[in-house]
């Protein structure tokens, strides 16, 4: 009898590792999949170039920017870029579009918690704001005197900060 157990559970233990070995060349690494660059789900992926790398939305924002939101439920609000999503397309501004996420608690002892933080908002969404004029704006790539590129608002001739 013991005999008989010995070799069903070597035989189990054939079988397992002969399953783990295929399963795991099948399954293909994340920078492999089409479209999918770093952690994420499924159905989320980001536009790559042939080489399977992430192709970066060009932006007229940069971090440290002040900018205004000119569509969504914050309109009008004026705020500093803090990040910049290259990825996506997206930034985050200080104190707009501050969403609500409600924590569990880590222990019995202390209650759960409602933590506001900020969403991200499409580069769309925002144009540069001239804090001088009191007037948004686009921008302009202007070579000043010294031979160096600069970003200037159209309106105002305003030179953004690098």
């Amino acid at each position: 009898m013991a005999s008989a157990l010995s070799f069903s559970a070597s035989l189990a233990g054939a079988r397992l590792s002969a399953q783990q070995g295929p399963s795991r060349a099948r399954v293909a690494p994340v920078a492999a999949r089409a479209g999918a660059i770093g952690p994420g789900k499924k159905w989320e992926s980001y536009e790559t170039n042939k080489n399977g790398k992430v192709v970066r939305k060009p932006m007229h924002v940069r971090t440290g920017d002040l900018v205004v939101v000119i569509a969504g439920n914050d309109k009008g609000t004026t705020g500093k870029v803090e990040r910049v999503n290259t990825k996506t397309g997206q930034l985050f501004l200080e104190g707009v579009n501050m969403k609500t996420k409600h924590q569990k608690s880590t222990t019995k002892d202390e209650p759960g918690k409602k933590v506001e933080m900020e969403a991200p908002i499409h580069h769309s969404n925002v144009m540069h704001w001239s804090e001088a004029e009191k007037v948004r704006s686009r921008v302009k790539m202007q070579i000043n005197s010294d031979g160096k590129k600069v970003r200037v608002l159209k309106k105002t001739g305003e030179v953004l900060p690098n």
